[in-house]
């Protein structure tokens, strides 16, 4: 497999996007492509192991900064997102990972890549953290303004991940909503229920953000600024419980003092601790979104994953990891197949 890595996305560029890379292609042996000014991203590869490697370096001498907007994406042809999109487009690489602009990466892959034929918008899909099974959340910032039927399409997309991906047959939607009846929420939430309701899917009506972390969808819907502000307010939550904590645990002289004094009775608890420590990591690990590493855009024809800026190596790792398994999944084809149904012959597209 041929993975396209941008080597000047993330917010510490290039040194977590190339380190990312070579642990990529340590683990699964694939060949990474980095994107970025040849020298500048050279030099940073020369400080890790390569040996054996597939790791190869492509000169894009541009590079698009967090606050450039799109007329940044249209005029900077040769920076490093626009040609590793086009080498996708090209047939040269099967995904194109970047810890870059959002924005940037969205404009570059409609422009370089197209949508897909019945699709309107594009969407980003990430598994959201807290539920006690994998839910798809999209989308979670590609489209922040929508309408019904760009939601339904959202759906398919998903579906078509999901049962690919994820080896769910079936897999059940829900609409997030401000309650579960049919007439609640804001008129685009009740008129894509109407749509959802007759569109053939495993529908299961709306689900609060409360029935989300029970896992009572496999894919669920909304726009992109619901979406976003969701998933960033459950990220926020997270690392406000982890430092407080923290905080509770070890601040403070009297936690301090009281620590002293339970010592012995903690060193005779130590075998019981121990066995907790299992599961208070995967409790971080699930929280942490270096192990998921990135969105996939949906809706483009190529596969591409978006990181967040502060993008660790770990999750640099983890993103092509998210697209390798895109790849193998050929998710690409399953949502063509399934946008393909909801567009009647012959009508246009906006």
């Amino acid at each position: 497999m041929r993975i396209v890595l941008d080597a000047m996305g993330s917010d510490g560029r290039p040194v977590p996007d190339v380190a990312g890379g070579v642990m990529a292609a340590r683990e699964w042996g694939d060949e990474i492509i980095l994107v970025g000014p040849e020298e500048v991203v050279r030099a940073e590869l020369a400080k890790h192991d390569t040996a054996g490697l597939s790791i190869t370096v492509v000169h894009a001498p541009e590079v698009i900064d967090m606050h450039e907007h799109t007329d940044a994406v249209k005029r900077k042809r040769d920076a490093s997102i626009r040609v590793g999109m086009r080498m996708v487009r090209d047939g040269q690489a099967d995904a194109f990972v970047s810890a870059g602009n959002t924005a940037a990466v969205l404009a570059s892959a409609i422009f370089d890549l197209g949508r897909i034929r019945g699709i309107k918008r594009p969407a980003l899909a990430t598994i959201y953290p807290v539920a006690p099974n994998p839910v798809l959340l999209l989308d979670n910032g590609a489209t922040a303004d929508c309408k019904p039927e760009y939601l339904l399409q959202f759906a398919r997309m998903g579906v078509a991940y999901v049962e690919r991906v994820w080896g769910i047959p079936t897999p059940r939607v829900g609409l997030v909503s401000n309650g579960e009846e049919p007439d609640k929420g804001n008129m685009l939430v009740r008129d894509t229920y109407a749509l959802l309701a007759r569109s053939g899917l495993n529908f299961v009506g709306n689900v609060e953000p409360k029935e989300v972390t029970r896992g009572a969808a496999d894919v669920v819907l909304t726009d992109g600024f619901t979406g976003n502000v969701m998933l960033k307010t459950t990220e926020a939550i997270a690392s406000f419980l982890f430092r407080f904590l923290r905080r509770e645990l070890t601040g403070g002289p009297l936690n301090k003092v009281a620590l002293v004094l339970l010592l012995p009775g903690l060193v005779a608890m130590l075998p019981g601790l121990a066995l907790l420590v299992p599961s208070l990591r995967r409790v971080a690990k699930r929280l942490d979104y270096a192990e998921y590493g990135g969105a996939l855009l949906m809706g483009v024809d190529g596969v591409v994953v978006i990181g967040h800026g502060r993008s660790s190596a770990k999750a640099v790792k983890n993103a092509v990891g998210q697209a390798r398994r895109a790849v193998m999944g050929n998710v690409l084809e399953a949502v063509r197949a399934g946008a393909a149904q909801a567009v009647p012959e012959g009508e246009d597209e906006e």
